[in-house]
């Protein structure tokens, strides 16, 4: 949900020209209106409204707030001629005098969550998280709204919704909307009409519009002029889309459209005629987020880390917005972590009321997470528990972990076969766990490290689990209708020969994995339990690997989940569990992900959304491993800087992506993989390389991943907050600026934490801003596509 809402705005604006050298006119190209028909009650007022996780306050003159709507958070506020439209954890609602609300949700599908107490179980339905609302400037109702699956289209005033779709049916993912009255061109290029136009923007595929009224609508990609990153091919994600009025010199009123992107620091106006964009900004930082969009008196108005900035039309130019201190501080008079606000003309400093959410942005580095001081700036090793069996491997691992500056470990506490890597205490694990001969003696293993102070992690294989797949009469297992028994993932076929090599048959390949049902409200229960017994046996933090749904298998199509309720689908199995884990684990919690799924806004086939995720844990750690790219993927020169760019861009789009709702601590590859780049170039120093790409675009820390848990010839000293890497000179394009989302200099490793202290701390963060205002208006090709992939490689972790 990142980019805002109605996204037009409302201005009693003084009349003022755009300069023509900005698109290289040789006279104005348009105006703003010099007025607007008279304000309706919706209109005029002074309200102060600030939309937080707790429901919507207004803020009073004296500095109190006011509840007005406290059944949710609400994310979006939305004013248009005629009403308030908030997006809330209830959906759309309404309002027409900020004290009768009603929901507006019809034709909009919900997700079932299931809830589980330990005993009893709820379907709930709960709504979709929105991506965006925005509103026609030329007509209150007609508005668009989107979920990851589709935009959604109302012409009665929110009344009902209809979906028109996405420019992609088989990719889940959607980032903004935004719907207007478009020019509608003669063939000698003169406008003879208007037609309804619905934008959306997409975070792999780039923008699409969709000629609402047409006789057989559709989507139509649209990707020239937008920047891509160096060496891919699809557009870098959009990040908010806003229809700006025009007063043109013919005196008519129409709209232009405009744009940034997410991770880039550019601003375009799209050239509806020709389909294409036009850069008319661009930042001087590598890495950077525009979004927010609104349109102010003097130009366009947008949050970017840490500040509210304007683009000024007149001179193509940024600029701060004056006052934005004066009421920055009104945003914490309801005590609570704030999303969005509308603030009035009179404070505004624009001359004109401003629509805000993303909020998050003010204070990128304050991760808005309760456990966040106790699991910030962790650096790790992974170790098996094999290397953990005696005191000699014990005391190896304490001598690594000092010797290079790290104070972390991750190992397997239940493996990747499901086995439990510790004898357990409680009745439920030894019930339907089982124990491997290797495993630890857990009191002594933690009586040893917590000697360092270091800070254990228990990584915990959820859903791919042999052992639980063939517990009991095999209830739990992912089934297989076809052969009447568990799934299993078939890899292929292979010849059956003789003895003297003669072909004699076939052969099916399995992939060497069973998986539970990830909607098995008693596969959450057992994972749970291992994760209690562990934190209160000496573990700092649970780490959650294999959070998904299988992926790999010719026959996946006949995997079966005989635990899913109706109404329920990937996202929300996986939410459901982790809303469960949450209520029950007193403790940061994090997950692993692909790191495809860090990278772009997208949970794809697996399940994993980080913007629905990151509501339930505290750390995701996204596989960033360059050997598990396209080998192309940013290899640009020097060719040797690529693993440092991976993990500098892709820290900090996971950050954004999860809304600075979570930390974001990579596994980082400390493992050879015999790819075509690895086999030119990995050594000690691609590691480092590594390292210094999560410190300079995050750092919140980081993994090292060795499959084995034991060759770490190739790791190095942690590198100082102000140490110059050894090929800064290389990397100058880059190194421009402290980590985006963190201050770099704190170390909170020793620092006591608890989630009721870290909650009041949050509660007192200030945020920042995406402007919209609303106008209050009456009557008057694409390219071929160069993704992250990730390869089932047999060598890592999921």
């Amino acid at each position: 949900m990142r980019s805002f809402v109605f996204k037009i705005c409302a201005f009693a604006f003084v009349s003022f020209n755009l300069s023509l050298a900005l698109f290289g006119q040789t006279k104005p190209l348009y105006r703003l209106p010099e007025s607007l028909p008279e304000r309706s009650a919706a209109g005029s007022d002074n309200n102060f409204l600030v939309g937080t996780e707790n429901g919507l306050y207004r803020v009073l003159p004296t500095g109190l707030a006011e509840p007005l709507w406290t059944e949710g958070g609400v994310e979006r506020i939305l004013k248009t001629s005629a009403r308030w439209y908030f997006v809330t954890e209830k959906g759309i609602v309404s309002s027409a005098d900020l004290k009768t609300f009603t929901e507006c949700n019809n034709g909009i599908p919900f997700l079932t969550i299931k809830n589980y107490d330990g005993k009893n179980k709820n379907l709930v339905k709960k709504a979709p998280l929105l991506k965006d609302i925005a509103v026609d400037p030329f007509n209150p109702d007609i508005l668009v709204t989107a979920t990851k699956d589709a935009v959604y289209l109302s012409r009665d005033g929110a009344k009902t919704w209809k979906s028109i779709g996405s420019m992609s049916t088989g990719t889940a993912g959607m980032k903004a909307v935004a719907v207007s009255h478009m020019p509608v061109y003669s063939s000698g290029g003169t406008e003879s009409a208007t037609e309804l136009v619905v934008f959306m923007s997409h975070p792999i595929y780039g923008l699409s519009y969709y000629r609402a009224d047409a006789a057989r609508p559709s989507w139509q990609d649209v990707s020239a002029g937008f920047a891509a990153m160096p060496s891919l091919t699809q557009p870098d994600e959009i990040a908010d889309i806003i229809p700006v009025v025009t007063k043109r010199e013919d005196g008519s009123v129409g709209t232009e459209i405009y744009l940034s992107q997410s991770f880039m620091p550019n601003i375009y106006r799209f050239d509806w005629r020709n389909k294409r964009a036009i850069k008319i900004y661009e930042g001087s930082l590598p890495c950077d987020t525009i979004d927010g969009l609104c349109q102010t008196p003097e130009g366009i108005a947008y949050s970017t880390p840490g500040k509210v900035r304007q683009f000024l039309f007149a001179d193509g130019k940024t600029a701060d917005i004056d006052g934005f201190e004066n009421w920055r501080l009104l945003l914490n008079a309801p005590r609570s972590l704030v999303n969005s606000a509308y603030v009035p003309a009179s404070l505004s400093g624009t001359g004109s009321a401003l629509t805000l959410s993303e909020l998050w942005l003010l204070n990128p580095d304050m991760p808005l997470t309760p456990w966040g001081l106790r699991a910030d700036k962790k650096k790790a090793i992974y170790v098996s528990a094999y290397q953990m069996r005696n005191m000699e491997g014990i005391q190896k691992y304490r001598r690594i972990i000092s010797q290079n500056k790290l104070n972390s470990l991750v190992i397997d506490m239940k493996d990747d076969y499901g086995l439990l890597r510790f004898e357990p205490e409680s009745p439920l694990l030894k019930q339907k766990g089982k124990s491997t001969q290797y495993k630890i003696d857990l009191d002594t293993f933690t009586r040893e490290f917590k000697q360092d102070g270091t800070y254990l992690i228990a990584r915990i294989v959820v859903f791919k689990d042999k052992n639980l797949a063939a517990y009991g009469k095999k209830q739990y297992a992912v089934w297989d209708d076809a052969t009447n028994s568990p799934w299993v993932g078939i890899r292929g076929t292979e010849d059956v020969t003789d003895e003297e090599g003669n072909v004699t048959g076939t052969k099916t390949v399995y992939y060497d994995e069973n998986w539970v049902d990830p909607y098995s409200e008693e596969v959450w229960e057992y994972n749970v339990e291992i994760a209690q017994e562990l934190i209160r046996r000496g573990f700092d933090e649970i780490q959650f690997d294999y959070i998904r749904f299988p992926t790999d298998g010719t026959n996946l199509r006949r995997a079966k989940y005989r635990w899913r309720d109706s109404g329920m689908d990937k996202e929300s199995a996986l939410v459901s569990f982790l809303a469960y884990a949450r209520d029950n684990i007193n403790a940061p919690i994090g997950i692993d992900i692909y790191g495809a799924n860090g990278w772009y806004r997208s949970g794809t086939r697996t399940g994993q959304d980080v913007e629905l995720m990151s509501d339930y844990v505290d750390v995701i750690c996204p596989m960033f491993y360059p050997s598990h790219f396209e080998q192309d993927f940013l290899e640009y020169p020097p060719v040797k800087e690529r693993p440092y760019r991976i993990y500098f861009y892709g820290s900090y789009r996971n950050t954004v992506i999860g809304r600075n709702h979570i930390l974001v601590r990579p596994w980082v590859q400390a493992f050879y993989m015999g790819v075509r780049y690895d086999r030119q170039h990995y050594d000690k120093n691609y590691v480092l390389r590594e390292i210094f790409g999560v410190r300079d675009g995050v750092d919140h820390g980081y993994m090292h991943w060795n499959n084995s848990g034991k060759n770490y010839e190739d790791i190095s000293p942690d590198p100082q907050d102000d140490e110059v890497s050894p090929w800064a000179a290389d990397e100058a394009d880059l190194q421009k600026r402290l980590p985006a989302f963190s201050s770099g200099k704190k170390d909170s490793t020793n620092v006591p934490q608890n989630a009721d202290s870290e909650k009041e701390r949050n509660e007192a963060m200030i945020s920042i801003l995406n402007t919209v205002l609303e106008p209050e208006l009456s009557d008057a090709a694409s390219v071929p596509v160069n993704l992250l992939r990730i390869e089932p490689f047999g060598a890592v972790h999921d």
